[in-house]
């Protein structure tokens, strides 16, 4: 004996929704050209006999109305999405510049080695942005961040000649001896 195929297919789904949609419509259109034949005498007409017509006049009014709420919220819907898109786009946009300058920027960058004493800031700690930027500029940079320091404490001769190491007289120097220049 054969099989039988349980399965529908898309076409025979999609011709079924549009007959009954033609189905639909031709009942809205055949309440419409009811009430229309009624001239102005429709709508007291239909509220002193609520009668089949009628019913299905109110709910075709009801489902019209409904259906016009729900296009103008997905209408809202779509709008409010364009607009999203559009800042989203230009966000892109602005991160991809940004990571263009900075990707630009990585091949004249280099490390470099040098000797340059930083300054003292007023809370007594070293201040190597100067150095750095000094160590740069002599190698034909436009700025440069430290990258690796050196402290050492000088002292003066007459510690060393009296037999110390330290003393109260010492004091203690940093130095920038690597630095990234751009």
């Amino acid at each position: 004996m054969g099989t039988i195929s349980i399965s529908k297919s898309f076409s025979e789904t999609a011709a079924r929704g549009l007959l009954a949609s033609i189905g639909a419509g031709a009942i809205l259109l055949a309440v419409t050209l009811a009430f229309a034949q009624d001239g102005g005498n429709s709508a007291p007409a239909a509220a002193e006999k609520p009668g089949f017509f009628g019913a299905i006049g109110r709910w075709f009014d009801d489902q019209t109305s409904t259906l016009g709420s729900h296009l103008k919220g997905a209408r809202t819907g779509v709008e409010n999405l364009g607009n999203e898109a559009g800042v989203a786009a230009k966000t892109t946009v602005e991160g991809a510049k940004d990571a263009a300058g900075a990707v630009t920027r990585i091949p004249t960058s280099r490390v470099l080695t040098g000797h340059e004493k930083c300054a003292s800031a007023p809370n007594g700690a070293p201040d190597c942005v100067i150095a750095a930027n000094a160590i740069c500029k002599t190698n034909g940079f436009e700025s440069g961040k430290s990258v690796d320091t050196t402290t050492t404490e000088v002292c003066p001769p007459q510690v060393y000649l009296s037999g110390h190491s330290s003393g109260p007289e010492c004091r203690k120097e940093t130095f920038v001896s690597r630095a990234l220049c751009q």
